[in-house]
């Protein structure tokens, strides 16, 4: 057979479009059954490539093939983030004109990395981080600041790669640090993507400053003042404070009012990371957890978290964006083109570490136009008031100690017993399956945490989570008496 006559390895248009309605449906028809599922997987490490052939199809499948593994294979194995009852970490939450509008994405399949490779792809961009500097009260100097990173990660590592060119006037892109002490300023709450940012960036954990902390978990601005003094009086330039509104453990809140001077006072940078808090400033009555954000050089939330957007998707304001885009500037002939030489357009793979970017504002638009201002206001509510009725639940059993009032959606709470009781009964309620939470600590001291805002969580699954942390806890009890008998 001539090549030119073989048949077409692609799908064509209107098996796609076939195969597409099947792929919508088994989606729809797994948000619609999710309680039916136990949230976390009962399988052993290993079990699921087991069921993987060795090699791959020599000869091309069936799509609907595909499908039938999905749910035999895969369904089996999943951690279902989207779960009504799921309560761990923080919420991932998807959406349904999220999900939709990350299809047309993929269909258009377009690069952003410079405007003129989609200039409609930059330019919803832009708008869309500029509705969100209305949506989110932020100051007005953050608009035409602002990008889309993947996570709130990535935006620390592009903000300190930012900091540091801004220090070194403009020294590391050719030199790197050249044996020059860099510090970077954060607390023991502050997330762990700020260690692998000073890694990856060189400066190493070494260039490291904690910095004390009060009794809510918040950054002490007369300790950082100290600290900052003591660096520079030792021959090392202070170079970036990491501030949180919302810590990842705890949600602490670092007081950006008073950090902010003590930044300015040293021209330090001051990166300000509300991945998960950030978006309830969409809510009147929540605005103060962007209190203080107007001393922030760079700031960045999550959509993806609570705002309906599925991953990925991070907001990141920078306010010195011509800092940003000498840092990381790298121009091959190639990339070259009339329109980023006139000056008038924004190049956004300037703004990031990779050069390819996918069209994520297409999603963000998607949600801000389903739900609308208020739709999303509800959300956020509805997780606030979820959490604030667990926590009363919790209230009625004195088996069990709050840390702390619940914010926001999470709640923090402990069995009154030891570590090794709380331990055991957290691993109790993940694998019974109707519910899943996790843990941390403060001050050595393990607790557990109930994080709500889950798109298709109701209160009759906080009821249900409830009975199954209870159910939990007395077998727990039976068993502590049991052990008791026996050591008789």
């Amino acid at each position: 057979m001539n090549p030119a006559d073989a048949p077409s390895p692609h799908m064509d248009p209107d098996t796609f479009r076939t195969l597409g309605h099947q792929a919508i449906d088994w989606i729809a028809d797994y948000w619609q059954h999710l309680a039916d599922h136990p949230v976390a997987p009962p399988v052993e490490p290993g079990s699921i490539r087991a069921q993987l052939p060795s090699a791959p199809p020599e000869h091309g499948e069936d799509f609907p093939a595909l499908l039938a593994d999905l749910e035999r294979i895969v369904l089996p194995g999943l951690l279902h983030w989207q779960h009504p009852r799921f309560f761990g970490y923080f919420p991932a939450n998807a959406s349904g004109p999220a999900v939709l509008a990350e299809l047309l994405s993929a269909g258009l399949g377009v690069q952003g990395m410079n405007w003129s490779t989609s200039p409609a792809c930059t330019e919803v961009e832009q708008q869309m981080l500029d509705w969100f500097v209305q949506l989110l009260g932020l100051p007005a100097h953050f608009r035409g600041t602002g990008v889309i990173q993947d996570t709130a990660s990535s935006a620390l590592l592009v903000a300190l790669l930012t900091a540091l060119h801004r220090a070194s006037g403009g020294r590391t892109r050719d030199h790197g640090t050249d044996g020059h002490r860099y510090r970077v300023y954060l607390t023991r709450e502050t997330h762990s993507a700020a260690a692998k940012a000073a890694v990856i960036t060189g400066l190493g954990l070494r260039a490291l400053h904690d910095v004390a902390t009060d009794a809510d978990g918040a950054m002490d601005a007369a300790d950082l003042e100290t600290c900052i003094r003591a660096d520079r009086a030792a021959g090392a330039t202070p170079l970036m404070v990491v501030a949180t509104r919302g810590t990842t453990s705890r949600l602490s809140f670092d007081a950006l009012d008073a950090i902010g001077p003590v930044c300015r006072r040293h021209g330090v940078w001051l990166h300000v990371d509300a991945a998960y808090a950030g978006v309830a400033a969409i809510c009147d009555e929540l605005r103060w957890v962007g209190d203080g954000v107007h001393h922030a050089d760079s700031y960045c939330t999550n959509p993806h978290k609570w705002l309906l957007t599925n991953f990925d998707c991070d907001l990141l304001w920078v306010t010195a964006p011509e800092a940003l885009v000498g840092a990381l500037s790298v121009l091959p002939e190639y990339l070259r083109n009339p329109a980023s030489a006139s000056g008038r357009v924004t190049d956004y793979r300037h703004w990031q570490v990779p050069l390819g970017r996918r069209f994520r504002a297409l999603k963000l638009w998607s949600v801000v136009r389903w739900y609308g201002a208020e739709g999303l206001r509800a959300h956020i509510r509805t997780g606030v008031r979820h959490a604030r009725l667990f926590a009363g639940l919790l209230r009625t059993d004195p088996r069990f100690t709050l840390l702390a009032p619940p914010v926001l959606g999470l709640v923090t709470f402990r069995l009154n017993a030891s570590d090794v009781a709380n331990r055991g009964l957290l691993d109790t309620v993940n694998t019974e399956g109707t519910t899943f939470l996790t843990h941390s600590e403060k001050n050595g001291t393990y607790f557990l945490r109930f994080a709500t805002g889950g798109t298709f969580t109701e209160d009759r699954h906080v009821h249900e989570a409830w009975r199954a942390l209870r159910k939990a806890a007395s077998a727990g009890d039976e068993g502590e008496q049991g052990a008791a008998m026996t050591s008789r």
